[in-house]
């Protein structure tokens, strides 16, 4: 539950060249963070065998296939006892008496920053005293724990089958309660205020601390009626529904022994009942879990698809992963493992995890040892008393304490990052990506530059390897630098693992326009892997307008698309003039209903409607998200941008201040705040406005070409060459930009200088008919 709010998604440059506001960009995404991944070419959509889809039948034909975990204990003895106190099963339960009560009674007041929560037994009642929404303090009725160790948090429900986390969580080790955000101050009435919907159990935690969970939010009443097969994470969970093959057991195992007469490992194969399921399936199931993801259905089963169900969150323009792979924020492990070299070898979670007590399997370097000692093929052999340079048994000798960092989220929950990444120095001098050896020489005379000079003098020239140079190519794109394109091209063309390949054709969506980066966005919409389809259709999406029918005949194919999050993309792609009836306009459908209960859901309603005219109803959408969280700049942005498509302008001011107040670093708020400005008429506090964008981020092209007009519009002729100087530097594809400085050279009466750049205006654009009668003016 410890989950961050998703981080406001990377710039789009509007393409308008007037100060307008523009309408709202295609490309908000999807939801989450809707990022990812897996298998087949589109090309095979006849051959792909796919499970027949469940998503259509009711709760109870779902629920009367699960047994429950009780009936695999007589049969499956030693899985069933190294599962029964595991994490897994103790990811939810009921309050416990004999395990609670010590940190309930006696009561005591916890302080968490500004508020203070109290925890109680009052006549057996098990209770939390904390700020309800209206900010006062209430007594709240404890009946479930999510969570064992290192920290348990606490459940409530509220009304209309809501279920609210507590913030404050309890230590089984240190025996104290604290805050799960530390020092973030969480206060009534916020999104991730412990009342709020980023802390709304229903939509946030339950799918994963329990078994075939399905939230049926009900938008009628704005509540739930959400159900599970189990509480807690139990066989089915993993293994998927077994009512038939208990029974099958039942009727053939013991009673029938003599006529099988085989061991119980040959009766399991033999029982029809069961699928067998392969090394994909199995991470896809660990995954449904263990990543960073945005839901399609909200109703995975073991033996699917992740991206069936799922939009993995990956590295992207972002600040949710560092440019190598490495987590940075709650990413948990399935995202960075599918990038890794262990996953492209066909290493999966059990490998090196016993499944059901989910322990690894050795312990130090003796795990890693199994592959690499041998070694077994495809893994380098490595010895370990001479590779880590560091002595037996000390910090730094194990393997994964340079290969598999620790991050600690939750306030006390470390984790380890199971990128399996290596510890670069001169990734952190360049560009701020930590390093393992700083991470733990952390005194301040070890230096980044000191851990440089071990790391080149134990490894030398072995450092300049493709992981390097993949995550300064990358970490350079993610700044909008030009130089990085090459680079790009080449991961996403060559680059053998379909997780780096996505990465590089999502990050390619800024030079979009490019005519290299169309057809490679061309080429990557045919990928064998769904998570690179995925992304190309976000590029893809940008070029509707300006490429003609081979980029909306390929959208339009992949709405066929064997995977779902490929269909839902290009649906959301095409959503303008989509067919709903189809099976792609289905699945969008059912992906925003399904997400309907967060304000980032309501966002892409809004969007959805506004871009099939339905301009009213999406502005109640918008109104009804920020309603919702008040505090996400995001929101208030679309919201201003509606209101100011339907004519209220001034309210548009109004929600793009909000949002720079939120937002302050963020200048595509302050550039959009100039336009909205400047629709006002406010030209003065629409230019100040427009120099903060550009201050704020110096490489912001259509901030620049805006404030060329607006310096124009003020007379300031020079003032407004110099910044459609720059704008043209940074976006030289654009053909209004040098047509705007034509229009002031010839104003300035430097007729030959006009000529010149409403030429580099029409060589861009040959048919740009304004350029065109500029320059006939000028002859």
């Amino acid at each position: 539950m410890g989950r961050k709010k998703a981080k406001d998604e990377a710039r789009k440059l509007p393409s308008g060249t007037l100060l307008v506001m523009g309408v709202l960009v295609a490309c908000f995404g999807l939801l989450a963070a809707l990022f990812l991944y897996l298998h087949k070419s589109a090309s095979l959509a006849a051959a792909k065998k796919t499970k027949p889809s469940l998503l259509d039948e009711r709760d109870e034909v779902v629920y009367s296939k699960y047994a429950g975990s009780k009936s695999c204990r007589d049969c499956h003895t030693n899985a069933y006892a190294l599962w029964e106190n595991s994490h897994h099963r103790l990811a939810e339960r009921h309050v416990n008496p004999e395990i609670d009560r010590r940190f309930f009674e006696p009561a005591q007041v916890i302080r968490h920053n500004s508020q203070t929560s109290e925890v109680r037994i009052v006549e057996g009642r098990f209770e939390v005293l904390a700020p309800d929404l209206d900010g006062q303090t209430k007594p709240f009725k404890v009946e479930r724990v999510i969570g064992e160790n290192p920290l348990r948090q606490y459940m409530t429900h509220t009304d209309r089958g809501r279920w609210q986390v507590t913030e404050i969580a309890s230590d089984p080790v240190r025996g104290d309660w604290f805050n799960v955000f530390g020092d973030e101050d969480r206060k009534p009435g916020e999104w991730g205020h412990w009342t709020g919907r980023g802390m709304n159990w229903n939509s946030m935690c339950a799918a994963c601390h329990n078994t075939r969970l399905r939230k049926n939010y009900r938008q009628s009443t704005d509540g739930y009626e959400t159900r599970m097969a189990e509480m807690g994470v139990g066989c089915e969970a993993c293994h998927g529904p077994m009512a038939d093959h208990v029974a099958w057991q039942k009727k053939h195992g013991q009673s029938q022994l003599a006529k099988y007469q085989a061991p119980y490992q040959r009766r399991q194969t033999l029982d029809p009942t069961l699928d067998k399921l392969t090394k994909p399936q199995w991470i896809d199931t660990c995954g449904m879990c263990h990543s960073r993801r945005g839901e399609l259905t909200g109703d995975f089963s073991p033996g699917d698809d992740f991206a069936d169900h799922h939009s993995l969150v990956i590295v992207d323009e972002t600040d949710i992963y560092y440019p190598d792979g490495q987590v940075r924020e709650e990413d948990y492990e399935y995202g960075s493992f599918v990038g890794s070299r262990m996953y492209a070898a066909g290493v999966q979670c059990s490998d090196c995890h016993e499944p059901h007590s989910a322990k690894t399997r050795l312990t130090g370097n003796q795990l890693c040892m199994r592959c690499h000692g041998a070694p077994i093929p495809p893994a380098p052999k490595i010895d370990a008393s001479t590779h880590s340079f560091h002595k037996p048994n000390t910090p730094g000798d194990l393997c994964v304490d340079c290969h598999m960092p620790v991050t600690t989220y939750m306030q006390r929950h470390p984790r380890r990052d199971h990128g399996f990444t290596i510890p670069d120095p001169l990734l952190t001098k360049q560009f701020g990506i930590p390093n393992a050896c700083n991470r733990c020489h952390n005194a301040p005379t070890n230096t980044v530059d000191w851990a440089l000079q071990w790391v080149e003098k134990w490894y030398g020239t072995k450092m300049e390897r493709p992981y390097r140079q993949r995550a300064q190519v990358i970490a350079r794109a993610r700044q909008g630098d030009n130089a990085a394109l090459p680079g790009l091209l080449k991961i996403a063309r060559e680059e053998k693992i379909g997780y780096w390949r996505a990465v590089a054709t999502g990050l390619l969506r800024r030079w979009a326009h490019e005519p290299q980066v169309a057809e490679v966005l061309l080429k990557q919409a045919r990928d064998t892997d769904a998570l690179v389809r995925s992304m190309a259709v976000r590029g893809l999406d940008l070029l509707q307008e300006a490429s003609g029918n081979a980029v909306k005949q390929t959208l339009s194919a992949l709405l066929s698309d064997t995977t779902r999050l490929v269909r839902v993309e290009a649906a959301w792609a095409l959503r303008a003039n989509l067919d709903t009836n189809t099976l792609a306009g289905r699945d969008l459908l059912r992906f925003m209903q399904h997400n309907s209960d967060q304000p980032a859901g309501l966002l892409q309603i809004g969007i959805f409607l506004n871009d099939r005219g339905k301009s009213s109803e999406a502005l109640a959408c918008f109104q009804k998200a920020v309603e919702w969280d008040g505090g996400s700049a995001p929101l208030r942005h679309a919201l201003a941008v509606s209101l100011s498509q339907n004519g209220r302008s001034q309210e548009a001011v109004q929600q793009l201040e909000m949002a720079c107040k939120i937002a302050p670093r963020d200048a595509e708020y302050r550039f959009k705040l100039g336009l909205a400005y400047n629709e006002t008429g406010r030209l003065p506090e629409a230019t100040a406005s427009l120099e903060e964008a550009v201050k704020l981020d110096p490489q912001y092209a259509q901030a620049w070409y805006n404030l060329g007009l607006a310096y124009a519009a003020a007379g300031k002729l020079e003032a407004a060459l110099n910044a459609l100087g720059r704008a043209e530097t940074l976006s030289p594809q654009s053909a209004h930009i040098p047509y705007a400085t034509a229009t002031i050279l010839a104003r300035l009466g430097r007729i030959s200088e006009a000529r010149t750049a409403a030429q580099r205006a029409l060589s861009i654009n040959p048919g740009f008919a304004e350029a065109m009668q500029l320059l006939l003016t000028l002859q």
